[in-house]
């Protein structure tokens, strides 16, 4: 896709002027040029335009408020002075996978005073002998090299992460948080109905034996009764017999 249309799909019924982050990694440019790149973004703080063909920053316009630029996996061999020109805040630039093979090239980076993180790995230049202490000497604001300092200390997340990690955490725990508790106290109602439900069955259980058991022993009681009203029944008869022969006897 070109970079004209892929720019103009990622608007996404914005204006220029109401986007703050751009990616249009992979897309081609048709003359190694920026395209459909204006300078009416002018709010824009992050750009990504990795692999998409190009080997000149001539035509990129002025981004004031740009501080993260990603050029990787290109084929940009000088012509850097055109950064400091255009987006004087950055603060971060990968410019790993492009042609930069010496030091004076690098030099123009000079005028970008707020750069923090510099990454050109995988570029010819990181083969020149004693490449991290020339870079370091030669632009003193930066920190980070390939992402680690001079004390081979790795760089942690870049401030326009942390940022976006911030402003995201906090839109999304308010949502996620209500939803959790939401499904805690909903968990909690039915685990306590549950558990209600199962101990009035289990009580209800109970209760059914015990009445089962009762009843049982009601029907023992009730035959031992009988058995014993049955005997008596046959034993006064002949008690009765006795008693009149007993008399005639007299």
């Amino acid at each position: 896709m070109e970079m004209k249309k892929r720019i103009s799909l990622e608007l996404r019924n914005r204006t220029p002027e109401e986007v703050a982050e751009l990616v249009v990694d992979n897309c081609r440019s048709s003359d190694g040029e920026v395209e459909g790149l204006t300078d009416d973004f002018k709010e824009l703080e992050f750009l990504s335009m990795v692999n998409v063909g190009l080997t000149s920053l001539a035509k990129l316009p002025s981004l004031p408020k740009l501080r993260k630029l990603e050029l990787s996996d290109n084929s940009v061999s000088g012509g850097l002075a055109t950064l400091a020109e255009k987006c004087p805040n950055l603060t971060y630039l990968n410019l790993s996978g492009n042609r930069i093979k010496e030091l004076s090239t690098v030099e123009a980076l000079q005028n970008l005073k707020n750069l923090k993180s510099l990454d050109l790995f995988n570029c010819e230049i990181t083969t020149l002998e004693d490449y991290r202490e020339s870079i370091f000497q030669l632009l003193p604001q930066v920190t980070y090299l390939d992402g680690f300092d001079q004390e081979d200390n790795e760089a942690p997340d870049s401030e326009a992460d942390e940022d976006d990690e911030d402003e995201d955490g906090e839109e999304g725990a308010g949502p996620t948080g209500d939803y959790d508790d939401e499904e805690d106290e909903e968990g909690s109602e039915t685990g306590e109905v549950g558990l209600s439900y199962l101990m009035k069955e289990g009580i209800q259980d109970e209760e059914d034996d015990d009445d089962y058991v009762e009843e049982e022993e009601e029907e023992a009681e009730e035959e031992e009764e009988a058995e014993v009203r049955g005997e008596k029944r046959k034993r006064d008869p002949d008690d009765e017999g006795e008693d009149d022969e007993d008399d005639e006897d007299d």
